[in-house]
């Protein structure tokens, strides 16, 4: 049994990544800082007919390096995308299963649409084979849950396990109710982040349909452009990020290497629209509030924000106001950028690969581009880094994910 201690220090010791520009941690922050594009055209399937025809699809993935053949055949490759990144955040944190009582070890995984490449396949095997010759791993297959259940399978991890299913935010809010549980003393450790999948027919169309995605086609590293004049929607991408976090004393007692700390969360509603945010961004602005008050630091302790930034009309303007309401004339003070410039947007597992964009941020004291930004927009005037990767000294930084059902989420990390 845990015991309730709110006052629990939380520090990050692993991370773990699998995404659009590369498969690891150093191979993918290395192009993140060069300002190198993962997006191309799709490959998965043919877009013929599609209005959207480009994506930030993973490259050279081979799961067979992190489990088995056979269990690779029974999962969803957002399932196997997480549990690559848990295995690299596992080893990059240097814990010892034999050290960790297995009952406080915990996993919470967030994503946004789980298994939808399955659940497509099968239906077509469904329709055109008939119902004996669907997968009896169909079902398993297709669960949100089964990232963060398969994570502690893996790794015998027996406490907390969950999954957060809050579209674009979930990444974000699984690494926050991660580092709730062990802030309250139900786990000592815990493997956080988000993963997702969707780079499918039906995803594409959909996203399409809603007129949220970029159709610059003929320059697919150039069609993701947070916060410039001539963005016209974002694009889709897959992968997933996954921390490990443990209590401060946990990791000071083995002599861990902390990367850096947790140290505020926030998660508030919009209760406006189903996949619009507000047009002065008060729900994001009051979670940004939330989180500094959780971490007990005024607006002007930040000095990086690695923005929500998708490249659509609406949601870059309404974040820039929202960090205009917060943070007052510091705003224009603060590096804000968007990685998704360069990963495109990984909707669930967004939250998780832009947590350990941002904890590198800290580490190495360098702040990643927002690619693509040629033309500056007169309703977001506020320090996007252009371009071109900055250095500078950071000692606390926010990482902010917002969305579709008017859902957000915001976490501040400090330097220990």
């Amino acid at each position: 049994m845990g015991t309730k201690d709110c006052s629990r220090r939380v520090v990050i010791t692993g991370l773990g990544i699998v995404c659009p520009v590369g498969i690891g941690v150093e191979e993918s922050w290395g192009n993140i800082v060069s300002g190198v594009s993962g997006i191309g055209r799709v490959t998965k399937f043919d877009t013929d007919g599609y209005a959207c025809q480009i994506a930030g699809e993973v490259k050279g993935f081979e799961p067979e390096r992190y489990m088995p053949v056979k269990l690779i055949k029974r999962l969803d490759p957002f399932v196997q995308y997480a549990i690559a990144a848990s295995k690299e955040a596992w080893e990059d944190s240097g814990l010892d299963r034999a050290d960790v009582d297995p009952e406080r070890i915990g996993v919470i995984t967030g994503c946004g649409l789980g298994g939808l490449s399955s659940i497509e396949f099968y239906r077509d095997v469904l329709v055109k084979r008939g119902p004996r010759r669907v997968s009896p791993f169909f079902i398993p297959m297709a669960i949100p849950n089964m990232a963060s259940g398969q994570i502690s399978i893996l790794f015998g991890a027996k406490g907390p396990n969950t999954v957060v299913c809050t579209a674009c935010a979930a990444g974000t809010h699984a690494i926050g109710q991660a580092f709730k549980e062990i802030q309250r003393g139900a786990a000592d450790v815990m493997f956080c982040g988000g993963t997702e999948a969707v780079i499918t027919e039906l995803a594409l169309a959909g996203f399409g349909s809603l007129k949220a995605l970029s159709t610059r086609n003929q320059e697919p590293e150039k069609a993701s452009r947070p916060f410039e004049r001539d963005r016209d929607g974002f694009v889709i991408g897959e992968g997933s990020g996954m921390l490990v976090i443990e209590s401060l004393e946990h990791a000071e007692k083995r002599g861990a290497t902390i990367k850096a700390e947790i140290c505020g969360f926030g998660l508030t509603g919009d209760a406006y629209h189903m996949t619009a945010p507000p047009e002065d961004g008060e729900g994001g602005a009051r979670a940004m509030k939330e989180a500094l008050f959780d971490a007990g630091m005024a607006p002007e302790d930040i000095d990086y924000i690695n923005a929500h930034g998708t490249s659509t009309p609406l949601n870059d303007s309404c974040e820039t106001k929202a960090i205009k309401s917060v943070f007052g004339d510091h705003a224009y003070k603060i590096p804000v950028s968007s990685t998704k410039s360069m990963t495109g947007h990984l909707l669930g597992g967004a939250g998780g690969v832009e947590a350990v964009f941002t904890v590198k941020a800290l580490e190495d004291g360098i702040i990643p581009p927002t690619i693509n930004y040629d033309n500056p927009d007169p309703e977001c005037d506020l320090d996007y880094v252009p371009n071109e990767a900055r250095n500078m000294k950071i000692e606390a930084a926010m990482s902010n994910s917002f969305g579709f059902g008017g859902t957000n989420g915001v976490l501040i990390f400090r330097k220990v």
